[in-house]
């Protein structure tokens, strides 16, 4: 028993994320004519075909910014995702026969606007926090463990057993203490495989752009490999070995802490940690399960990383000598949305703190990575396998497959997740310091 869990344990940990550690860095900027951008831009603004809109999304009662809420466009596989301030930005075709959008939080009425009322800029938009009658609540199961095992044998009823054609926005991060030093991002196309298959998903880099900054050359260089591909291993209805197999669920505590609203459906809120007598570093975290059809809607979880030198080695592929990196925290989140009976991956994202010891140093350094990974949009039609060099490997690293920042235009007509503040002001500096 305690060898094959180790198997899958194995198995997990390849599926997320994994950093080189070098002593050398790479340069790269922005390296822009501004006169020539500026004339770039307004050229592609005055051909546009679609339309573009801002807005941020709050919760009514505290004004507080609502993380990662859904924004999809009714009637069509169009969607966008906040950021971490709330703010999204939704690109629509003009030529769309659409006529409402959609804000969807777990906990929160949805909110349906229509589009005609949208403004370009400053859409604040206010959800309000759902309360639950238990007179709604037809069965309110008792053992948490069996719900679980039910989402789990009911994967091909609830999820599509054909494979998708997915369009997304990728982007990964690494910070050292509060200032960014690498930001990669890419429009990608996923080869989404059937749920009733092993297959692996698939990812080809379809357009990208980075930029990294210039540090002494005793400043370690986080390098994140697999990109996109790592996010998409986070579906955890696609590859429940990662989270939940029929052996490591043996070993995990589950209760139902509570019941939500996600999209006006009741879900069911499972609290899971591993049984205190099981000294393997697993999850522990929460599961959002639609009450009806028992389908994962979301799941969000992190690692246990009281064992501080089996963290190290789970993450850390090479380190120079000198130093010892210690994983501090590591977090997961995956959502899923429903259309027509059926549930679909839709955003992913992972965010690991490392803490970095030098000898004869005498302050640690901090350092955050973050991936994340949203579907824009998806179609069942001209379904393709990528092959050869079209393929994104699951052992190379995006930032050194992709140029460097340059075209203030440069996503078009894309669904991307807007950057926050801190991020548009880091791609600034590390544009000034590579000039």
């Amino acid at each position: 028993m305690k060898t094959k869990i180790r198997f899958y344990f194995a198995m997990l940990l390849s599926a997320f994320l994994i950093f080189s550690i070098s002593n050398t860095m790479a340069s790269e900027g922005n390296l822009y004519s501004k006169k020539n951008e500026s004339k770039k831009v307004q050229q592609a603004i005055d051909t546009l075909n679609y339309k573009v809109y801002k807005g941020e999304i709050k919760d009514a009662k505290t004004n507080e910014p609502l993380m990662f809420a859904t924004v999809t466009v009714q009637g069509i596989n169009v969607a966008t995702v906040s950021n971490s301030d709330g703010e999204f930005l939704l690109k629509i075709a003009k030529d769309l026969p659409v006529r409402n959008i959609e804000i969807s939080y777990i906990g929160y009425k949805n909110l349906e606007i229509p589009i005609s009322s949208l403004k370009k800029n400053k859409n604040i938009f206010q959800l309000e926090p759902v309360s639950i009658p238990l007179s709604q609540i037809n069965i309110y199961p008792q053992d948490a463990l069996f719900l679980v095992k039910s989402v789990l044998a009911k994967t091909q009823q609830n999820y599509s057993l054909e494979p998708n054609m997915m369009k997304g926005f990728y982007r990964e991060t690494i910070k050292k203490n509060r200032s960014y030093v690498a930001i990669s991002e890419a429009i990608v196309n996923v080869h989404k495989a059937s749920y009733k298959q092993m297959r692996d998903d698939q990812v080809q880099i379809f357009k990208g752009r980075k930029s990294q900054d210039v540090k002494k050359m005793d400043t370690l260089l986080f390098k994140l490999q697999g990109g996109p591909n790592t996010s998409l291993l986070l579906d955890v209805m696609k590859n429940p070995y990662n989270l939940f197999s029929e052996d490591l669920i043996t070993i995990y505590d589950f209760a139902i802490k509570s019941i939500t609203k996600i999209n006006n459906k009741v879900h069911y809120v499972i609290e899971f940690k591993q049984k205190e007598n099981v000294d393997l570093p697993l999850y522990y975290g929460l599961l959002y399960i639609e009450s009806t059809n028992l389908a994962l809607a979301s799941a969000k979880f992190s690692l246990n990383l009281k064992d501080a030198a089996e963290a190290s080695r789970m993450f850390i592929k090479r380190k120079p000598a000198g130093v010892k990196v210690t994983p501090t925290s590591a977090d997961y989140l995956v959502n899923y949305i429903e259309k027509d009976g059926k549930w679909y991956f839709n955003y992913a994202r992972g965010e690991i703190n490392f803490k970095c010891n030098w000898k004869r140093k005498l302050f640690n350094t901090n350092y955050l990575a973050m991936t994340e990974i949203a579907i824009t949009d998806r179609n069942e039609e001209n379904i393709v396998r990528f092959k050869g060099a079209v393929k994104f490997k699951s052992s190379q690293i995006m930032s050194e497959e992709v140029n460097k920042f340059a075209d203030v235009n440069f996503w078009g007509e894309y669904n991307t997740i807007e950057p926050d503040q801190s991020i548009e002001s880091a791609i600034r500096k590390l544009s000034r310091k590579a000039r």
